[in-house]
């Protein structure tokens, strides 16, 4: 079976995210990187692609000229990573769409909820995928999570408590670090920044588990190092569509957490519990019993587990395998389409463009609601309220 064709705007050389993009992509085989516009500094950009063993035809200067260079080729790029600074993501990604591309974008997918309707719009007009990178929902337990809560192990959801806080941001005598400052400035985070870089991690993870949307939330935001314009912890109580109430807290001042993304739903009949730094392993307690483990990776888990389990039982799974399932998912879309045939179902968890602007949706709200003591607000995108 040939390989697909991949390419990447963004993710270059030094970059955090670039690494576990192309780890994730060529994980199974299903991809081969052939094309890339990595760096906002054309030579540089052209020069890093060659040494990931790009084609110097195919090593684009920036992403209109990748664009133009990829659209006309017959071995045309099949799927395009958007992994660029948030600020460009809504451009980059429209552009692509439109042209006929399929996207992963990177989050947060937009920076507005009005761009975030406009891809929404844009994908389905064109046909095209659009997904967006929540890629800790690729974790095989997490999958496992979700079909327990959909064959309804745990009953109804009551409640959903989310964090995803770590403390890296903590020291004040940073504050003027170039790579921590942007976070906080307007100007480049846009309204909001630990809720729209971490939280909505955790709220998506919500959403994809519970299988219910935000319907309304309050938030309370709070700038702990006094310098920064933008918060950088905040707690959110939340309402879902389909009854469930949740506590989100997410921080990047809280010393001694390392990465921090944990998950515990609890409904009527029982409770699951997960941490993204333990992800081969979660704690399930039914109503009157005990807790057990279960273990990635073992026998009887459902079939979206084991589709996302590479490696077996016993041995750490991490953060390139799970975005590596996504990947997985997209390539057997994509391949059912150009064979003419329907992709297996578990190929369907991918997050799309109807997240990314959730998400942004939530983030506005959130930053409303802080703004007016924690007020209520509908966290729901315009386009998709009923009247």
């Amino acid at each position: 079976m040939s390989k697909l064709n991949w390419g990447m705007v963004g993710g270059g050389a030094g970059s955090q995210i670039g690494p576990a993009h192309r780890l994730g992509a060529g994980l199974d085989g299903a991809f081969a990187f052939t094309a890339g516009a990595l760096d906002h500094v054309p030579d540089a950009g052209r020069a890093y692609a060659r040494t990931l063993g790009i084609a110097p035809d195919r090593a684009y200067g920036d992403w209109r000229e990748m664009l133009e260079g990829e659209r006309g080729r017959d071995d045309r790029v099949d799927l395009v990573t958007v992994a660029t600074p948030n600020a460009t993501h809504y451009e980059i990604t429209k552009a692509f769409l439109e042209a006929g591309f399929h996207v992963l974008c990177e989050k947060p997918m937009t920076m507005t909820v009005e761009e975030g309707e406009e891809i929404v719009r844009t994908a389905r007009a064109t046909g095209r995928i659009c997904a967006v990178n929540y890629g800790y929902s690729g974790y095989s337990l997490v999958r496992h999570m979700r079909a327990m809560v959909a064959r309804g192990d745990l009953g109804r959801v009551r409640l959903v408590v989310a964090e995803f806080a770590h403390g890296h941001h903590a020291n004040a005598a940073d504050a003027d670090n170039p790579r921590v400052r942007w976070r906080y400035d307007p100007a480049q985070a846009g309204v909001s920044a630990q809720f729209a870089d971490c939280g909505i991690h955790a709220l998506h993870m919500a959403s994809f588990v519970t299988g219910q949307e935000v319907a309304s939330l309050s938030a309370d935001f709070v700038s702990c190092i006094e310098s920064r314009t933008l918060e950088d912890d905040a707690m959110v109580n939340f309402r879902m569509d389909g009854g469930a109430v949740g506590r989100l807290w997410t921080s990047s001042v809280a010393i001694g957490r390392q990465h921090g993304l944990t998950l515990q739903v609890f409904g009527e009949t029982g409770g699951l519990r997960w941490a993204q730094e333990q992800p081969n392993q979660l704690y399930w307690t039914p109503l009157g019993g005990r807790v057990q483990t279960i273990e990635r990776g073992e026998a009887g888990l459902s079939p979206e587990a084991d589709r996302a389990s590479r490696v077996t039982i016993g041995h750490a799974e991490g953060m390139p395998l799970a975005f590596a399932n996504i990947y997985a998912d997209l390539a057997e879309i994509i391949r059912a389409e150009k064979e003419g045939r329907s992709p297996v179902p578990a190929a369907d968890l991918y997050p799309r463009a109807e997240d990314g602007l959730r998400s942004m949706a939530a983030v506005h709200g959130a930053v409303a609601s802080a703004s007016r003591q924690g007020a209520w607000v509908d966290a729901r995108p315009p386009m998709f309220r009923t009247p």
